[in-house]
């Protein structure tokens, strides 16, 4: 193990986490809306944001997949020291990250049993940036609409049509955080 995967964590736990969680909240409750959340300094490519939310909701009982050219040995070695999260594959995990195309195709996922809708994966998506335009959102939480620059359109519409199943999304880029849950319905923009 790297000396750097014992660094980064938050440096006052229970008030950055506190922080942290409630941006995380306020995402899911208003999905297209971007929120600023920061605390931890995760080794690359892992974002500020997914690396703060990954220190708030994984633990020894979330199994974390790391997709594409986020499997590396330094943030393995950071999110086990940190989090305690046992690594696994696909078809496992409670939650992912990566890039788009690295989480593709979204059938790899846990999506849910009809009596446990909640068994499923919740997938950190890290883009480039983060904008305010692109696809219609609409569903709970949204009075009339959001907008929110996604990387496609038809598998988020997919995903909302398997309600009360399915997948939620978290979208990170720099120390900024955005939620799609599976509530909520896309249209191109």
């Amino acid at each position: 193990m790297q000396v750097q995967a014992l660094t980064g964590g938050f440096d006052d736990a229970p008030r950055a986490a506190a922080i942290a969680f409630r941006a995380m909240l306020e995402a899911m409750a208003r999905p297209g809306r971007i929120f600023d959340i920061a605390g931890a300094a995760p080794p690359a490519p892992l974002s500020v944001a997914a690396g703060t939310a990954l220190l708030v909701l994984a633990d020894g009982t979330t199994p974390v997949h790391l997709a594409g050219g986020h499997d590396t040995a330094d943030l393995r070695d950071w999110i086990t020291f940190h989090t305690g999260a046992p690594l696994c594959g696909r078809a496992e995990a409670s939650f992912a990250v990566g890039g788009w195309q690295a989480l593709l195709p979204l059938d790899d996922w846990r999506i849910g049993q009809p009596d446990y809708p909640d068994r499923s994966a919740t997938l950190i998506v890290e883009m480039a940036a983060l904008v305010p335009a692109g696809a219609r959102l609409t569903g709970p939480g949204i009075e009339t609409e959001h907008r929110l620059g996604l990387p496609e359109v038809a598998g988020f519409r997919a995903n909302a049509a398997l309600f009360p199943l399915g997948l939620d999304f978290l979208f990170t880029a720099g120390a900024r955080i955005a939620a799609l849950p599976r509530t909520t319905k896309v249209e191109a923009g």
